[in-house]
């Protein structure tokens, strides 16, 4: 799974460079903005990206360089920003994710529609089955 994950993963990398000029950290970060127009805090970005604040401060500096995104102040928390897309970044951001899921489509394209039913249907099964297993692992440390 990690093998074929890391494989489109770094055909994607690619493809955003080649095509848009972009990083894929870049592009995660704006369907995170895109998800949630009202925006998101810095903290909230680097919790959903799975990134230090660090990472995320880096790219929103960026992104707002090149008019992609805007800070705007928290209405409750002096100390916090929420960060937005502009309109020239949900417009660059649909343009990259309809090409995105282009390349997605054409990456699996090599399963039929009962393979991809079966590997879905495999994958939520163990999904569950480690779900339970940290649950039960939890439950034995109480």
């Amino acid at each position: 799974m990690l093998s074929c994950t890391n494989r489109i993963e770094s055909i994607v990398r690619k493809r955003l460079a080649a095509e848009f000029g972009t990083t894929l950290p870049r592009f995660d970060l704006m369907a995170q903005l895109e998800r949630h127009p009202e925006g998101l805090t810095m903290r909230e970005l680097s919790q959903r990206m799975m990134v230090t604040g660090g990472n995320v401060t880096g790219i929103t500096d960026q992104l707002e360089n090149e008019g992609l995104v805007v800070r705007a102040a928290h209405p409750s928390d002096r100390r916090a920003f929420f960060v937005r897309l502009t309109p020239a970044g949900r417009r660059l951001f649909r343009r990259m994710a309809v090409t995105h899921e282009r390349w997605v489509i054409e990456l699996l394209a090599g399963w039929s529609a009962d393979e991809k039913e079966r590997v879905h249907a495999s994958l939520a099964s163990l999904k569950a089955h480690l779900a339970s297993s940290d649950t039960s692992l939890a439950a034995r440390r109480s």
